[in-house]
């Protein structure tokens, strides 16, 4: 009797201890907006024009908003776990993490946790933020866990793996906004690329900042900047070196380890610009192999959405994931079916293959540096100095795609709430706030407004280019037998974007600031498999990239 007696206290207690909520072992806490007067003043006499900043912080997107969404799903995972599981992840490749989860050191949900709980500790410090995120999926943990109980080796690569989207992109579980305060109600459904990644299993982690409306609103503006997400930073300077456009927050985000992967979208450069100086993997696809519904748009013409990773397999990975044709998209009607992207990369080698160099880049050191550990990899360099080509009217072109062709989006994808239906509207909602709204001024979408090119014009225009572009790159590309040109970052991504070819940029190498610089692969339309392969065996033989100091 006694021994029960003693007994009853002990298993009242463990009840009740049994019944206590558990105290969770991370709490955010709250963003508090500082004063950037000093960060501005260091930044007045900066010699790039596009980096003297108004601002730094966004006047319209509350962060704490965003770590609502993020606290319960973070609430259990500690800082412990965090420093745990880095080796694990931090730089890691999809088919490593991947065996991580096979092995059991690691699940989806604890990925998906460990890249949110990584985004809250740089995005809430205001000395290390980039501004790159501007929403986060309030289902991303538990979308992973469903993952974990769905496990198959038949599964897609991209099963589980945390992807940010571009915030032009549609997605249901957060707002479209394309960086704009006229878009920040826009609710959607998921574009096209976007049911493909799903169909997959990848898990959509939340949506990175960008240069407004893809960086064709505003003349001279800084690159990633938008009234919704504030000015995205580049890891490898913050406020020191640019982020490139329009996809600024993709790229940072990748540099910053924050996803698995990150979708961009390109009309000229955007891709391609802020990979190469946030030292990533940047593809630009040819026109129509990735659907644009569901994007908001600049021009149907050349626009589309490509994969941004920190290594080319991911890259491979991803696009396979995205690739699909889709009736709502002529452009994609009869795309390449079936393509291996990654499955044949130890294959890869740069021996016999015949790239081109051009002669007008051969001033950079890095360039030529570059050159000579191809050279030494068993590939023939041949130089080659193309013709110049006339841009004359590109403005005007482009201008005259997105007067139509954004109107289309916000009659057709956009949420039935969004009040502006032209580029007039946008701006004329502007000006009702121009301060907070556009304090950089939106010269180019007022040059959009009073844009009066007939449709005869219009498609002489688009044919020249497309047939000046093309011949840019086929003159020597067939002449010479060339398997690939080689470019520096950006430089071609016009010819490239007027021609509709892929463009692959790969890190190699960094200037005496550390500005990050990469080699750009551009091949003929879909040779997104060769490409692939190329970017494969010189990053394998090269291994330039380094992760930002700090993170």
């Amino acid at each position: 009797m006694k021994k029960s007696i003693l007994l009853l206290p002990i298993s009242l207690i463990l009840f009740l201890f049994s019944c206590e909520e558990p105290k969770p072992k991370t709490v955010i806490p709250n963003w508090e907006a500082y004063d950037e007067t000093e960060e501005l003043a260091q930044n007045a006499d900066h010699e790039s024009s596009r980096m003297q900043y108004k601002l730094i912080q966004s006047k319209f997107l509350d962060k704490n908003e965003i770590w609502k969404n993020v606290q319960e799903q973070i609430a259990f995972f500690s800082e412990e776990d965090y420093e745990t599981l880095k080796p694990l992840i931090l730089e890691q490749n999809i088919p490593t993490i991947q065996s991580h989860i096979e092995a059991g050191k690691l699940t989806y949900e604890k990925l998906t946790q460990w890249y949110l709980y990584r985004i809250v500790k740089f995005e809430n410090d205001p000395k290390k933020s980039l501004h790159s995120i501007i929403a986060l999926n309030p289902n991303a943990v538990a979308q992973a866990r469903e993952r974990d109980k769905n496990k198959s080796k038949d599964n897609h690569p991209i099963f589980g793996m945390p992807i940010l989207l571009k915030d032009n992109i549609n997605t249901a579980e957060m707002k479209t906004t394309a960086g704009a305060h006229a878009l920040m109600d826009n609710q959607t459904g998921d574009a096209f690329i976007v049911e493909r990644i799903k169909e997959k299993g990848g898990i959509i982690l939340g949506k990175a900042n960008l240069s407004e409306w893809a960086y064709y609103f505003c003349n001279g503006c800084p690159l990633g900047y938008s009234a919704i997400g504030g000015q995205t930073l580049n890891p490898y300077g913050r406020k020191k070196i640019e982020t490139g456009g329009s996809s600024a927050g993709s790229g940072t985000t990748m540099a910053a380890n924050y996803a698995v992967a990150a979708v961009g979208t390109e009309t000229s450069g955007s891709i391609i610009s802020p990979s190469s100086l946030n030292s990533v993997v940047g593809l630009k696809p040819t026109i129509g192999l990735l659907s644009r519904s569901g994007i908001v748009p600049i021009s149907s013409t050349l626009d589309t959405p490509g994969p941004m990773t920190r290594n080319v397999i991911d890259n491979a990975i991803f696009l396979s994931a995205m690739a699909g044709e889709d009736a709502s998209d002529s452009a994609t009607k009869d795309n390449p079916k079936n393509v291996k992207y990654w499955e044949d990369f130890s294959k890869a080698s740069l021996k016999g293959l015949r790239l081109g160099v051009n002669k007008n880049y051969l001033t950079d050191s890095i360039y030529n540096l570059t050159i000579e550990k191809i050279k030494n990899a068993g590939a023939t360099l041949v130089e080659f100095e193309p013709e110049d080509m006339n841009f004359d009217g590109f403005r005007t072109f482009l201008n005259a795609d997105m007067k139509i062709d954004l109107p289309k989006y916000l009659s057709h994808e956009a949420d039935s709430a969004v009040q502006i239906k032209s580029v007039k509207d946008v701006v004329e909602h502007n000006l009702k706030d121009t301060l907070q709204r556009a304090p950089y001024g939106q010269g180019i979408f007022e040059g959009i407004v009073a844009e009066d090119i007939g449709e005869e014009d219009f498609e002489k225009l688009k044919a020249r280019f497309e047939n000046d572009a093309r011949n840019y790159f086929n003159t020597p590309m067939d002449s010479l037998k060339l398997d690939a040109i080689l470019s520096i970052n950006n430089y071609n991504s016009g010819h490239a974007a007027m021609a509709k070819y892929p463009c692959l940029t790969v890190p190699m190498g960094y200037k005496e600031s550390g500005e990050p610089i990469s080699l750009t692969f551009i091949a003929k339309r879909f040779e997104e498999d060769k490409l692939l392969q190329i970017g494969y065996a010189f990053e394998q033989a090269t291994k330039m990239r380094k992760r930002p100091e700090g993170y």
